[in-house]
């Protein structure tokens, strides 16, 4: 495996050019960084390597009087793909409707095509939006429902989802099924036969989540998608969690629509993200924004919504190659080893409750939700941010309160450890601010 020193002598052959390159090249340091590991070493065994995560959190500007563990929200992007953004940016505004539409907009096929190869899938079956939400609504209201048929939920799914369903409820008189599942959940089988439960002769449509953002719990979607299309069922999947955050493929999934946001694990500029529709199913989805007949089977039929900047979509191509300078499976085992640093220390404590299994490492990566028995989540949020700077979210949801906790490639072990310190000073119960009324 490499050392240290190793990747600095790989450097410094070089020469001062290529180093002081790196100073501000985001993507070069990634490079570099990535190309001075040995071929031996594995994703696992690099995770804590400080000397090549340093090298990558230098890609970033970083506020750091704050500690960001709110990734899943959104992230930073790197300093590569943010001047990439302005770039476009500043180019389109000295000529606004020449260059956007003559120069920027066509470069949009390049990004479609990049997704497309990612993702594992034709760039024919990607559709760019701003984000998850619009992606899944426009599956969500583009199927065609009679009054009568029923969609399948989780009571867990995320609520922008669940609130688009109920205006079908209210508008087209459709029901909603929701299935609740297990909180930690420690069986695929026990998701899948729950939502298989749910199935009648009325039932049109599953909706899943690749990763449940309330707690972390990565689905079992392929098992489902199984089950589903044998009954001639086709299943929606909301993926705004799990793109860019562990590796996978579209044929790990077999869904037949999948929603995303670049802003989160990808780190792409703000208002990003992609709709894949298995090709088969285009033409009887109904976009968002009218389109016109011609465009019947054209995916790009559901990015009908006016003009919009091409900037933020052309730099999406910097952030999916900084990623996968990284590669994402080395992305994975640097989350879950950043986890494991506090989870070990917390896991001690009879009064903290983790909200996924945490010891089954296919069910989660990076993002975990931690509760202590007693403790308002919202004052727990409010005293970390007050007294440490850490910034995390409350997840109030009845069935797995919470903190959501989601750092990133450019978390630090200090910070960190710091959240540690912090969490486990309430778990002894000095903060008694923090306590339930």
């Amino acid at each position: 495996m490499s050392t240290r020193r190793q990747f600095l002598q790989r450097m410094m052959l070089g020469g001062g050019a290529a180093v002081a390159m790196l100073h501000d090249d985001a993507l070069a340091i990634v490079s570099e960084a990535a190309g001075g590991l040995a071929p031996e070493e594995t994703p696992e065994s690099l995770a804590d390597k400080e000397w090549f995560w340093s090298r990558i959190q230098s890609a970033f500007t970083l506020d750091r009087t704050i500690i960001h563990l709110n990734s899943g929200g959104c992230s930073a992007s790197p300093k590569t793909v943010h001047e990439a953004f302005k770039r476009y940016l500043d180019h389109s505004n000295q000529a606004p409707s020449y260059y956007m539409w003559r120069h920027l907009r066509p470069n949009k096929e390049g990004v479609r095509d990049r997704i497309a190869r990612t993702f594992g899938c034709d760039s024919e079956e990607i559709a760019i939006t701003r984000n998850a939400s619009e992606a899944m609504e426009i599956a969500q209201f583009g199927v065609d429902l009679e009054p009568g048929d029923e969609i399948i939920a989780t009571t867990q799914a995320y609520g922008r989802m669940l609130n688009t369903w109920e205006q079908r409820v209210r508008r087209d008189k459709i029901v909603l099924n929701k299935v609740v599942v297990p909180v930690p959940l420690m069986s695929d089988d026990d998701y899948v036969s729950r939502v298989e439960e749910a199935i009648t002769d009325r039932t049109r449509v599953i909706m899943v989540m690749h990763v449940i953002n309330l707690t972390g719990q990565i689905t079992p979607v392929k098992k489902v998608c199984e089950m589903a299309h044998a009954r001639g069922l086709p299943v929606m999947c909301d993926g705004a969690h799990a793109f860019s955050h562990f590796a996978f493929k579209h044929a790990d999934l077999e869904c037949d629509y999948y929603g995303t946001s670049l802003h989160k694990w990808t780190c792409a500029p703000m208002g990003t993200g992609f709709l894949y529709v298995r090709k088969e199913r285009i033409k009887e989805t109904w976009p968002l924004m009218a389109a016109e007949a011609k465009q019947d089977e054209d995916i790009r039929k559901f990015e009908e919504i006016g003009t919009h900047p091409a900037a933020n979509i052309n730099a999406i191509a910097e952030a999916l190659v900084f990623n996968e300078g990284i590669g994402v499976a080395r992305k994975a085992a640097r989350f879950r080893y950043l986890h494991r640093r506090w989870i070990d220390r917390l896991r001690k404590y009879k009064n903290i409750r983790f909200r996924t299994n945490i010891d089954d490492e296919t069910q989660w990566c990076g993002l975990v939700n931690v509760f202590i028995d007693g403790v308002d989540v919202r004052k727990l949020c409010a005293y970390l941010l007050d007294e440490y700077k850490i910034y995390v979210i409350a997840i109030g949801h009845e069935e797995c309160e919470g903190i959501r906790v989601t750092p990133n490639v450019y978390t630090m072990l200090s910070e960190i450890d710091l959240f540690g310190d912090a969490m486990e000073t309430v778990a002894r119960g000095e903060v008694p601010s923090v306590m339930k009324s």
